[in-house]
């Protein structure tokens, strides 16, 4: 797909990740809603591209919305079509995390994760879709992790969530075969972002992890918009071991157990 002109939702706008994608998009030409809770980060951020990005004032709008509420998801939509006519691109990049001990797990949080990282990036999904093959064309971006194909110990609920974005991500590129829409998925690994906390940031230190800059992440989602491409997992040798665990993830089990007990020093700090 070729972004120049193209109409894109964004969620998370504000975020490491999204804050880089946003200023890619406006490059190519692109027109953008951004999307985001904090009405003062989002309009921090327009004026960061505004200035960044030439001709690009006019080219993007942003929506203060808490995607897990209905009425919030509506009026991205409304406002979206209302401004810019049409939406060609979703991108689903708004998430939350967690790293503790399951059994220890406020019960608010696990049902907050799946609220965001799961049912609010379907319903905005099912709410576009209509519009898109009216058009025969489209396409849906969902953002999931390494973490949605290999469930890391203390991440139990994060890692779920993952797995059933990616899961519903792969039912509906089946479902839409052949509309014009197509559904991608790109899995990052760990990202240098805000998004982690200390213990994350300290964990990942410890066990070595190879982190990647939002700047790369952001580009890998630009290149499978323009390429049309189905699934990306992120980073070597993790796009490997995505293979290996859906094969045999005994194995898996085994290599993990020596990261599993560093980690779990650090969900107690």
């Amino acid at each position: 797909m070729k972004l120049n002109d193209k109409k894109i939702i964004l969620t998370g706008a504000y975020g490491a990740i999204a804050s880089e994608v946003a200023h890619l998009l406006l490059s190519l030409g692109a027109h953008i809603s951004l999307v985001g809770r904090n009405e003062q980060s989002l309009n921090d951020l327009e004026k960061t591209l505004a200035s960044s990005v030439k001709d690009s004032r006019n080219r993007m709008i942003t929506i203060v919305a808490d995607i897990a509420q209905e009425d919030d998801r509506r009026k991205i939509i409304d406002k979206t079509l209302s401004n810019f006519g049409q939406v060609d691109v979703l991108i689903n990049l708004a998430g939350l995390m967690s790293f503790n001990q399951f059994s220890e797990e406020d019960p608010k949080l696990t049902e907050e994760l799946f609220q965001v990282n799961v049912l609010a990036p379907m319903h905005l999904t099912k709410m576009i879709i209509p519009h898109m093959l009216e058009k025969d064309s489209g396409q849906i971006i969902n953002v999931g992790s390494t973490f949605g194909s290999i469930a890391f110990a203390w991440f139990a609920t994060y890692s779920a969530t993952k797995f059933a974005l990616r899961g519903f991500s792969e039912a509906l590129r089946r479902e839409l075969d052949s509309t014009g829409v197509e559904v991608s998925y790109i899995a990052p690994r760990a990202v240098k972002t805000p998004f982690n906390s200390d213990a994350i940031t300290q964990m990942l230190k410890h066990s070595k992890a190879k982190i990647d800059d939002p700047s790369k992440v952001a580009k890998d989602i630009i290149n499978a918009i323009q390429g049309n491409v189905k699934e990306k997992y992120l980073g070597f040798p993790e796009s490997i071991f995505v293979r290996i665990n859906s094969l045999f993830p005994r194995v898996v089990d085994k290599a993990l157990k020596k990261q599993n007990r560093d980690a779990k020093k650090f969900t107690k700090k």
